[in-house]
């Protein structure tokens, strides 16, 4: 049990990892518009950061259902960690959703 549950705690806090650095990359992209520059680098990190907490508290809470499956452990490893790893990329979709509608839109340029 105990190695089942390091396998899952690194692969889902690993993924958790990688897209919080995925959001803050491109907030680092964003941070060079001399219009939203500093609106975007806030966000971003705002946004990372609930991203991170939310991602982590859903790992930790799939986990803990695990000891459930009883001796079926194994076999239960890679449908939780799939419903987490799908979890997460809905998370991830929605954090940067809420990024782009958040930063104010530029102004329209005359033709």
């Amino acid at each position: 049990m105990i190695p089942t549950a390091i396998i899952y705690l690194a692969l889902g806090l690993g993924i958790t990892a990688i897209l919080t650095t995925m959001i803050l990359k491109i907030g680092r992209t964003m941070h060079d518009c001399p219009q939203n520059g500093p609106t975007a680098r806030t966000l971003t990190i705002t946004t990372a950061t609930g991203f991170a907490a939310i991602g982590t508290g859903g790992v930790l809470l799939a986990g803990a259902a695990l000891p459930f499956a009883g001796n079926a452990v194994p076999m239960a490893l890679p449908l939780v960690a799939g419903f987490v790893t799908l979890c997460l990329g809905l998370g991830f979709l929605r954090a940067m959703e809420a990024v782009r509608d958040n930063l104010p839109n530029p102004a329209p340029t005359a033709p």
